[in-house]
């Protein structure tokens, strides 16, 4: 049985391709294990900014903090909003 085949060049471009979509596949591979990480980091620093804003509003009570130069000012706790209800809109009439 007579195989026929293409070119060596030919084969050599589609082997190079392969080639380079594997190893693009495996930096994607390395790409998305670093921002799982960096994720975990993120949210690792995050909750630590989270307690220790408790730790600052157990100091100075709920406050705004300028973080160019330290200052602050308070938080005044704004007048509640009146309750709201639902009312149901009557059907019109037949006529």
């Amino acid at each position: 049985m007579n195989k026929t085949k293409i070119t060596p060049e030919q084969l050599q471009t589609i082997q190079d391709q392969q080639s380079r979509l594997n190893n693009l596949l495996n930096q994607i591979g390395y790409v998305e294990a670093q921002k799982h990480a960096y994720l975990h980091e993120f949210a690792d620093v995050n909750m630590k900014v989270e307690e220790y804003k408790k730790e600052l509003e157990e100091q100075y009570g709920q406050i705004n903090i300028n973080v160019e130069d330290g200052t602050y000012t308070e938080i005044k706790e704004e007048e509640k909003a009146p309750d709201l209800k639902v009312v149901k809109e009557e059907e019109p009439a037949n006529v």
